[in-house]
């Protein structure tokens, strides 16, 4: 067995289980904040959470996406280098609490969400807008194309899977930028799904059509959302392209600190999470793939996917914690 080959056994064995323990602290944590308005309490409970539990694993973790700069995030943020300093040296890409407003606000899809790679395999994505295009597994390379209009990728879509363009469901992030593109496939008589916050759920949601019911995913949302969402698509074999929006001199610049040399480069899902990648989440609140955190009188339930790449394998676990301690 060569050097590689005991990178990828050593992530397996060690982290694909802790990493369920991470995100289901950090969910725990927020869950415990459902509903009272407070998002910046809500996001630094699941970040106190999700540090506390990072720092028990048998790592040399590099935080690559994170709450932000260091100037700008006491804990997590991008750079910061987190476990115990013993084991494989790994990249993490983080959102503690991923739909701080639907968490506030006690709405579906809210998640603690994280992704581990080998060293170097994840894109060091400036906080940015990224102009995203997903679908999930089971189609053929070019059936999307982030150049392509609206209309041409659903209609390729719908070709692709064998359906009207009618039974196509778009998710878009119900924001006013989106006001144009959101004309533009209703246009085609497809339908849409708006959400208010969590573009990382809604990537996800284009993998498993038949639960979701969601097809395809358009629009703009956080790069640094983007590089997670290309981690789970990873797992599961699902196509995303992401083109980072550079439309100021300053964000340029900024992403040209952190390696980033075209301005114009469309990512693929593999350029921005490359080699073996394990990903994590855990529901905050309930969801359409992921149930939210209950809190029973002696006992937490949570629900969690666990994804890996290299074996596509997909993990679902529902868990009753009786040692509230923990937590």
């Amino acid at each position: 067995m060569n050097v590689a080959q005991n990178i990828v056994a050593g992530l397996d064995r060690i982290l694909t289980m802790e990493l369920v323990r991470v995100t289901e602290r950090a969910a725990v944590a927020a869950a415990r904040l459902r509903g009272r308005g407070d998002e910046k309490a809500a996001d630094q409970v699941a970040v106190d959470a999700m540090r506390q539990e990072l720092n028990r694993l048998a790592i040399k973790g590099t935080v690559v996406i994170g709450e932000g700069e260091r100037d700008e995030a006491p804990m997590l943020y991008i750079g910061e280098e987190v476990g115990s300093g013993k084991g494989p040296a790994v990249d993490i890409a983080l959102d503690p609490l991923e739909g701080t407003t639907i968490c506030a606000k006690n709405l579906p899809n809210a998640l603690a969400v994280i992704a581990i790679a080998e060293k170097g395999s994840l894109l060091f994505a400036p906080d940015v807008y990224m102009d995203k295009i997903a679908i999930g597994p089971g189609y053929a390379d070019g059936v999307i194309d982030i150049d392509a209009s609206p209309a041409e990728n659903i209609a390729s879509l719908a070709r692709a899977k064998g359906v009207a363009i009618s039974d196509i469901t778009t998710c878009i992030l119900d924001r006013p930028r989106h006001a144009k593109l959101i004309d533009a496939v209703r246009a085609t008589g497809a339908a849409i799904r708006l959400i208010g916050d969590g573009d990382v759920a809604g990537v996800i949601h284009t993998t498993d059509p038949e639960e979701t019911g969601i097809d395809i995913y358009l629009g703009t949302g956080g790069a640094p959302e983007g590089v997670l969402a290309a981690a789970a698509l990873r797992c599961t074999g699902g196509q995303m392209q992401g083109r980072l929006i550079l439309d100021t001199p300053e964000k340029v610049a900024r992403a040209a600190k952190m390696g980033i040399s075209n301005p114009k480069r469309i990512y693929h899902a593999e350029d921005m999470a490359r080699g073996d990648v394990l990903f994590a989440a855990t529901g905050v609140t309930d969801g359409n793939m992921l149930a939210g955190v209950k809190f029973g009188r002696n006992y937490i339930t949570t629900h969690t996917i666990v994804l890996r790449s290299s074996s596509r394998t997909v993990r679902e676990i529902k868990a009753r914690h009786q040692d509230l301690d923990k937590f």
